[in-house]
């Protein structure tokens, strides 16, 4: 992941809507979830939240599949990892003691 790709997924998730949403569909994981199903969860217009979809599929951060009438919306998991260890590859470069439990962290994902 390079700093432009970053910047634009951390600029999507910076909206406290599209970052309800990203952490509704990074609980239903690869199974996704329904957009009508996210609407009715979050009480927003469905129009508002295909925006909302849109910028964050535009990100990277999300992916979706048309099954029958209904569109099915994912969390892209592995570009939230990639994110995250954007943010720490450099976690213990100066200073060992100033990341602990990070490596475990990352090892223990099971996303």
């Amino acid at each position: 992941m390079n700093i432009k790709h970053a910047t634009k997924a951390f600029s999507s998730l910076s909206q406290s809507t599209r970052l309800q949403v990203f952490r509704i569909l990074v609980e239903h994981g690869h199974d996704g979830i329904a957009a009508g199903t996210i609407s009715k969860q979050l009480g927003i217009p469905h129009n508002t939240l295909s925006f909302h979809l849109a910028h964050l599929n535009a990100a990277g951060l999300v992916t979706f599949v048309k099954k029958g009438r209904s569109v099915i919306y994912r969390a892209d998991l592995d570009m939230s990892q990639a994110l995250v260890r954007f943010l720490l590859e450099n976690c213990c470069a100066i200073n060992q003691s100033t990341c602990k439990g990070i490596e475990k962290l990352m090892k223990d994902c099971t996303c």
